[in-house]
């Protein structure tokens, strides 16, 4: 297995554009089994998560066609549902959690689909009963196969309907999205995701000729229609690369420019790492991130100890704790780094303890840090990527480590951030993959 080999300890200068959001691609490119036409979409991120889902749509008998770097068409007039019991596109969807947000599309358009059990990040439980209830509520019949692992899911017509989604599920409201989307009547939906990615998804189906409204809220209502064309969209830079590079700026105390953040979409990331005492700036779309020594924690009000916790958007990502949790160990102060949603995305503490980073885990959820500010470099050592955020993560740790660091299955970490180890020796780092 691949692994990266970083010295650290050494400041970064320079410009690094962030890729495309991943996230978002796998929600638009799962939607191009809405429609027979043709659907170009741009600044499709190169990475491992992404590149699958391409296959599996191409498997499915879509038409892909690679214009240029990051941009594709799509096209669906031929689609073959006799590949979901193949045991090849089994196995591939199995490798990918996105996967599922084939079934609203196939189910609406067709009135079938089949998904094995997704694979993805182990980070804890990750149910999708959000996704079988939606479809139940539309009028589906959802059955589990327990000898193949399989879920069938079927449908003589989808009804639209009022919905309460029990979670605010990203994925599990794209899916319940694009299955109502072709529903007979009108469909509510109520406590449904906000987060940019969803805004992109609505905005393009109703490029597409969709009828939804309250786009960016969590109140979604969406008039069904009956077909729906092809379009041209664009996906949006990734909010999760962008808080990264801002973490690695500061502890790496290196001066930065990330290009091109879509301000507008960043939500309240840029405010977290400002508590975490982060200076930096928007120039226009920019972000401007001076060389800084140290940085200070912020304290609430009263005096008492900030506390950093993930929530549902508007609220900060989950994907970006590790990144604040990373940031912390060598900040002026202690942070509470509460990590609500997955009871297993804190495990990797124990690498930064070894590195000597000051750490009390207090429970799979919640982990207090004792901020060492550049008083005491993190050592150089060896580890594991377990995810793909855990594992940009430690890629941090190591950039701002004193040493060598290698770090393992750095696969986890090539599923979401493209050619990272060249464009940050593009920024003066020394990684290199063995």
């Amino acid at each position: 297995m691949a692994a990266f080999e970083i010295f650290g300890g050494k400041r970064l200068s320079g410009e690094i554009v962030p890729q495309g959001a991943k996230n978002e691609a796998l929600q638009v490119i799962c939607a191009v089994l809405l429609t027979p036409e043709k659907v170009t979409i741009s600044n499709i991120p190169d990475i491992r998560d992404v590149n699958k889902l391409i296959d599996l749509v191409g498997m499915l008998g879509v038409k892909v066609e690679k214009v240029s770097e990051g941009t594709y068409t799509f096209q669906a007039d031929a689609v073959n549902l006799d590949t979901l019991y193949s045991p090849e596109y089994g196995k591939k969807a199995t490798e990918l959690r996105g996967s599922i947000m084939l079934v609203g599309p196939l189910l609406t358009r067709f009135g079938y689909a089949v998904v094995p059990q997704p694979g993805g990040d182990k980070i804890g439980r990750r149910r999708l009963d959000t996704h079988y209830i939606g479809f139940q509520k539309l009028g589906a019949e959802v059955g589990f196969d327990e000898d193949s692992s399989h879920v069938k899911v079927t449908t003589k017509g989808l009804k639209g309907v009022y919905m309460l989604l029990d979670e605010a599920s990203v994925t599990g409201t794209a899916n319940v999205v694009m299955a109502a989307v072709m529903a007979k009547g009108t469909t509510t939906i109520y406590n449904a995701a906000c987060e940019p990615y969803l805004f992109q998804l609505c905005t393009m189906l109703n490029a597409m000729g969709a009828k939804i409204s309250g786009v960016g809220s969590n109140l979604l209502v969406i008039e069904g229609v009956d077909s729906l064309g092809g379009c041209n969209h664009r996906i949006l830079p990734d909010m999760i690369e962008v808080g990264s590079f801002i973490g690695l700026a500061a502890i790496t105390r290196s001066e930065l420019t990330i290009k091109n953040v879509a301000r507008e979409h960043l939500g309240i990331t840029p405010e977290i790492f400002h508590r975490l005492g982060i200076d930096f700036e928007f120039r226009n779309d920019d972000i401007y991130i001076p060389q800084q020594d140290h940085y200070k924690v912020q304290r609430f009000f009263d005096g008492s100890i900030m506390t950093i916790a993930d929530a549902p958007w508007p609220g900060f990502t989950p994907d970006l704790i590790s990144v604040a949790l990373v940031v912390a160990t060598q900040a002026k102060g202690s942070v509470l780094i509460h990590q609500k949603m997955f009871e297993s995305r804190l495990f990797f503490v124990d690498k930064l303890i070894e590195m000597g980073a000051q750490i009390i885990l207090c429970d799979p959820h919640r982990a207090v840090v004792i901020g060492m500010n550049h008083e005491q470099s993190l050592r150089g050592t060896r580890m594991t990527s377990p995810d793909i955020r855990a594992g940009v993560s430690l890629l941090i740790a190591a950039l701002s480590a004193e040493g060598r660091s290698v770090i393992d299955n750095i696969e986890q970490i090539d599923r979401g951030y493209q050619d990272i180890d060249g464009r940050l020796r593009a920024l003066g780092a020394d990684i290199r993959r063995l």
